[in-house]
């Protein structure tokens, strides 16, 4: 993660934001909804922008402020995302209308985990965005890596978790945020490890995990 100066340096470098952009940043300050840091926004897209897929699975809209950012930056792309949080969802819908995406953006609202009929009629997949409850990272990369095309890729996001996967579990106050920690360092490993993937995770933002296929030549 960068350090706190360098990290306000580059921010101010970033350029303006279309102004509904801007509006939904203020918004999930606002109302604590959680969307992607600046930086960590801004080096998905570059990495989309590199990757150039078509077909987009988000798991976990809020309220779209990634998925609106996605299609402004890939034109061509389709997203298909999926939201819990009835509130979210509906604040999700209101501004992908406003953005005049909404033949670029399919919103779903329901679990992930319980939406596999209806998300796999969509696909297949040439990027998979996991950006919701990190203790079930696992569970949403096996649910719908099968979803993947051959060239796919899945990027994680919070997978260092404010830096927290670093210290002394011994120092965490809280049985319940020491069990989560656990959950995301037990992800780390496990995508670090996994056999049909090159990963790499940046320190950037809440830390990002780009996960690319092997290929047929390993």
């Amino acid at each position: 993660m960068l350090l706190q100066n360098v990290e306000q340096y580059v921010e101010k470098l970033i350029p303006k934001r279309q102004e509904l952009i801007e509006e939904m940043e203020a918004y999930a300050e606002e109302h604590h909804v959680p969307i992607m840091e600046l930086i960590g926004v801004e080096t998905l897209l570059q990495i989309l922008r590199l990757h150039q897929p078509k077909h987009i699975l988000e798991i976990g809209t809020a309220i779209a402020y990634s998925s609106i950012r996605i299609t402004h930056t890939l034109p061509e792309a389709r997203v298909v995302t999926v939201e819990r949080n009835e509130e979210r969802y509906q604040k999700a819908q209101e501004f992908i209308e406003r953005a005049g995406k909404q033949d670029k953006i399919v919103s779903l609202f329901g679990d992930a985990l319980e939406l596999r009929d209806e998300i796999e009629r969509h696909g297949p997949y040439d990027a998979v965005f996991i950006d919701a409850a990190k203790g079930q990272y696992q569970r949403f990369f096996e649910h719908y890596e099968p979803m993947l095309s051959s060239k796919g890729m899945i990027i994680s996001d919070n997978v260092l978790f404010k830096g927290h996967v670093a210290t002394d579990l011994a120092e965490v106050e809280t049985r319940r945020r020491r069990s989560l920690i656990k959950k995301i360092q037990a992800y780390n490993t496990w995508l670090m490890n996994h056999p049909d993937y090159y990963t790499t995770i940046l320190p950037i933002g809440d830390g990002i995990a780009i996960s690319i296929k092997r290929g047929d030549q390993e």
